[in-house]
């Protein structure tokens, strides 16, 4: 039988609307150029069910069974590396034939769909534990604590880290056209490192670092900047600071000019960028700073200082308030494991 094109649901409602006001099955076909036995279809289906709508069951069944969508749906779960093609294989094996859009519709109606995998650092045991004890640790700080540390870190930029760009849209035969292209130089263009830090209360210092950062470099930029940052955002006389756990931050040269200034440093678990709020400033840093497309290191290292003096107190302040409950709960519940930063 050949299928015929399925009537809108606009029509059908007038179908019924004319049937309503009294008219007859010859005249409705006659006005809305209809057979009379679609007509006549339509509104015993109306008297029926009351509506018009397609009803529950309409189309062919599916080839899979709730109990097989479930266990695929198990499958991904479980392993969500598998893909589509292994399962087709596998169901295949038992009997059941189905196309990889099948499995694709089976995945959609459960809420899952490909992505890819986000890159985190590498938790040992170790690390794990450690995430839990500083987590647990601090859980109960209040959130006069957290406005009194001082966040740390370094972090490269790149000259043309801004070309990077997910996806363009063109013809076939037009890959190679300048608009279609991204214009690349060896080792990104050059580009700079930076030492920075920041407070609830706003940005503190912003040092470029020439070369390879080492223990004596390092030491330097805290000696000239570390005290002044501190004073400049009004932290007071108890404040802790904050750095993580890279050889140079915690070598016997650094740890004796926190003694000798006493500084409170916190005790920071390895592998945890996830629990450091500059991180989320530092990309706020390279997306403003991509988006004015330096052309030189000179402009890049200007254009990074402006933009990190634009930050302002309140995106600092959004990035500690509730610290226990964006990053140390989540952690806890994720039992050590990286959370959504």
């Amino acid at each position: 039988m050949v299928k015929t094109k399925e009537h809108s649901e606009d029509i059908r409602k007038l179908v019924v609307a004319c049937h309503t006001n009294g008219e007859g099955y010859d005249k409705i076909s006659k006005k809305l150029n209809l057979p009379k036995s679609t007509v006549r279809a339509i509104i015993n289906k109306f008297k029926s069910h009351g509506h018009v709508m397609n009803l529950e069951g309409r189309g062919r069944k599916r080839i899979l069974s709730p109990r097989d969508e479930r266990k695929i749906v198990r499958q991904l779960n479980q392993n969500p590396r598998i893909t589509a093609g292994e399962i087709v294989d596998e169901q295949s094996t038992s009997g059941v034939n189905v196309s990889r859009h099948t499995v694709g519709r089976v995945l959609k109606r459960a809420g899952l769909k490909a992505c890819r995998p986000r890159k985190t650092p590498l938790l040992k045991p170790m690390h794990l534990k450690a995430r839990l004890a500083f987590a647990n640790r601090h859980i109960d700080k209040d959130a006069a604590f957290w406005k009194r540390v001082l966040w740390s870190d370094e972090t490269k930029i790149e000259l043309f880290g801004h070309n990077k760009v997910s996806s363009i849209y063109r013809k076939s035969g037009e890959a190679f056209l300048p608009k279609n292209t991204i214009p690349t130089v060896k080792h990104g263009g050059g580009s700079l490192m930076f030492w920075g830090s920041f407070a609830a209360s706003g940005p503190g210092r912003l040092v470029k670092v020439t070369g390879i950062m080492k223990k004596e470099d390092y030491v330097k930029i805290l000696d000239e900047n570390l005290k002044d940052s501190a004073k400049e955002l009004s932290l007071g006389r108890r404040w802790w600071f904050m750095q993580d756990n890279d050889p140079k931050h915690s070598a016997k040269l650094t740890k004796k000019w926190f003694e000798d200034n006493h500084i409170n440093v916190l005790e920071w678990p390895s592998q945890s960028p996830d629990l450091n709020p500059i991180e989320n400033l530092w990309r706020t840093l390279k997306l403003r700073v991509m988006q004015r497309k330096p052309k030189n290191l000179i402009q890049l290292e200007e254009y990074c200082q402006e933009e990190w003096a634009k930050i302002t107190t309140e995106e600092c302040n959004d990035l500690v308030e509730n610290y226990n409950e964006k990053r140390l709960r989540k952690v806890i519940k994720a039992k050590g494991y990286t959370i959504d930063y």
